[in-house]
């Protein structure tokens, strides 16, 4: 099993002058899921290098049993500080991939030609597609064959508005990824704010935010 996991490499949160990237459980504890099942697991950026962390998610009150682990984790610390450069990365490579949220993949990747290359070339041969909290919203520009949406049609989840609201963010983000999902024609649905809910439809797994990251790897590990 080879799986590879894409971080965003934005880490400026709209114009607000502070800081955002991916959120550190929503990294950790699906890598350990997939590192523990014995998956090999490479790393992937837009800009390649360390890929730049919201500090929100490294705060006391984020931290769980798999960013503990990460934090005591030399070899994994080293993966993450040197992810290979997202352009030079062959599908043909992985079984599956895998998007860790944060609020930095709604600026860079949702737009980035080589992410929705990938995300359409793994779905266009049937290989799982996972994204957690905000990284589903890295499917806005992502096509199928015939041309339509994605997500159109599939039962999907995401980071909710009332989430985005909580954090005081509604304003700030490109779009919400609620409402990008459902204009697009798929069949959002969404669990208690802050609760695990994870979504699968296909070969295509979706979870709603950072606590449902280790089930939504789960679910992904499940179909390889």
């Amino acid at each position: 099993m080879k799986i590879l996991m894409v971080l965003t490499s934005h880490d400026k949160l709209g114009d607000t002058g502070n800081k955002t990237g991916f959120w550190l459980e929503e990294f950790a504890a699906p890598y350990y899921v997939f590192k523990d099942a014995g998956a090999e697991v490479v790393l992937a950026s837009p800009k390649g290098g360390q890929p730049p962390l919201d500090p929100s998610s490294d705060a006391p009150d984020a931290q769980t049993e798999a960013t503990k682990r990460f934090k005591g984790d030399q070899a994994a610390q080293q993966a993450l500080a040197s992810t290979r450069l997202l352009g030079d990365v062959a599908a043909e490579d992985y079984d599956a991939i895998f998007y860790p949220g944060g609020h930095g993949p709604l600026w860079d990747l949702a737009e980035d030609a080589h992410s929705i290359r990938l995300i359409e070339t793994f779905a266009n041969s049937d290989r799982p597609v996972g994204a957690v909290c905000h990284a589903p919203g890295v499917f806005k520009n992502v096509k199928t064959k015939d041309g339509a949406p994605f997500t159109k049609g599939r039962q999907v989840t995401g980071f909710t508005n009332t989430e985005e609201e909580a954090v005081g963010l509604t304003k700030v983000v490109p779009f919400l990824v609620e409402d990008m999902l459902t204009a697009q024609g798929g069949i959002y649905s969404k669990g208690p704010d802050w609760g695990s809910y994870v979504l699968k439809d296909g070969r295509l797994v979706t979870g709603q935010n950072p606590a449902s990251s280790e089930e939504a790897a789960r679910q992904l590990l499940g179909m390889l």
